[in-house]
């Protein structure tokens, strides 16, 4: 599907440390140096050869999309739910993700995608005259304004939810980066919960005023959430029953911030003093730690974890780290230490998520993430809980 510049309408305005010696009995959790992954949280090798090739989108906008549905945390706080799906359904509508144009590694499209002129002629099924408002900066055009970039933003509207989504300095609509953090933060209004279906479609109605457009638009976002299960980035092949629940809660917390000692079987929450070397005092930071996002998901089916990894291994049925990645199931816990005989040195726990990805808290001044098992290198096997 190509553009949809019927569509270009004026858009309102709303706008854990990895320790290298053993950790004291009563420490919490932290994880290690991780291996090559985006900054949402989701590894490359997750993009390239899992949900780009299911979904068909392009792998480096795939990348700026799931960038953008975690780093708006950072500038609408406020906003739940925000996840790659929504914004890939969006992108779908608007121009099919870009698809056809030429994205260089740093985010830039070539040819830019443009809608039709807003000159009042009807083209875009528009007929009230859209005057330039940015001199033909983004549009090429110094009379009337078109739609731009990958989302299709106005180019008044973008000038008011422009962001720099990959740091290059720069905000740009034609970037996909910038784009996609734009149109995250968008969506996001004034802090709208996206987990509920009436403020999704709010949000979505909000992008472009028409039944029709939300229709579209929420079923890309259902064939995306259907095809994501098996690619790599959510509910692993074989996640059924309780586990899917526990992985699809810990999901939800995807770019919610880590905090040293945080969280409970509430949700995240203030942390304790201090990380070591002190490089995080958790009472200053509602999140969680790797202990208290796994603790959380658990709680979510019923199961009260240990608060600590190390007490946490104890739990179930143990995983051996000679058995291999292949012995672990989606919904397993994960562990981490310098003696995988031992749970005495465990440092780091994770959520298995199938295709060699686990979700975690990594360490202070990270979030919520998906990384791959072998992030860390001292894996020490698993443990079944269900």
């Amino acid at each position: 599907m190509g553009p949809r510049p019927r569509q270009c309408i004026v858009k309102g305005v709303r706008r854990c440390c990895w320790l290298i010696a053993l950790m004291m009995a009563a420490a919490v959790c932290c994880a290690g140096p991780v291996g090559a992954t985006l900054a949402a949280g989701i590894s490359q090798t997750a993009v390239s050869g899992g949900i780009a090739a299911v979904t068909g989108i392009p792998a480096r906008m795939l990348t700026a999309i799931v960038q953008g549905a975690v780093s708006v945390h950072e500038t609408s706080p406020g906003c739940r739910g925000m996840r790659w799906q929504i914004l890939a359904g969006v992108a779908t509508i608007e121009s099919d993700n870009a698809a056809g144009h030429t994205i260089s590694p740093g985010g830039d499209i070539t040819p830019r995608i443009l809608g039709p002129r807003l000159d009042g002629s009807g083209a875009g099924g528009n007929t009230t005259a859209i005057r330039d408002t940015d001199h033909g900066r983004w549009d090429g055009d110094a009379q009337f304004d078109r739609a731009v970039g990958p989302f299709q933003f106005l180019p008044a509207t973008f000038a008011t939810v422009g962001r720099d989504g990959n740091g290059d300095g720069r905000i740009d609509p034609h970037n996909a980066g910038d784009a996609s953090l734009a149109a995250a933060t968008y969506l996001c209004g004034n802090g709208r919960d996206l987990t509920d279906e009436d403020q999704l479609r709010a949000a979505v109605f909000s992008y472009n005023h028409s039944t029709a457009y939300v229709t579209d638009v929420l079923g890309a976002i259902r064939r995306y959430d259907a095809t994501g299960s098996t690619a790599g980035t959510g509910l692993g092949p074989g996640a059924t029953g309780d586990a899917r629940t526990v992985i699809a809660s810990a999901l939800r917390q995807q770019g919610v911030r880590y905090s040293w000692g945080g969280g409970n079987a509430g949700g995240p929450s203030p942390g304790i003093c201090c990380s070591p070397g002190q490089r995080q005092d958790g009472r200053q930071v509602i999140g969680f730690d790797c202990s208290g996002l796994t603790l959380y998901a658990y709680a979510q089916v019923g199961v009260r974890l240990p608060r600590l990894a190390q007490d946490q291994a104890s739990v179930g049925r143990r995983i051996p780290a000679s058995a291999g990645y292949a012995a672990l199931r989606p919904g397993d816990l994960v562990f981490y230490g310098p003696d995988p005989n031992s749970n005495a040195g465990i440092h780091h726990v994770g959520i298995y998520l199938g295709n060699g990805q686990m979700i975690n808290a990594p360490k202070p001044g990270t979030k919520v993430r998906i990384d791959p098992l072998t992030a860390l290198p001292d894996y020490a096997g698993g443990a079944r809980i269900l």
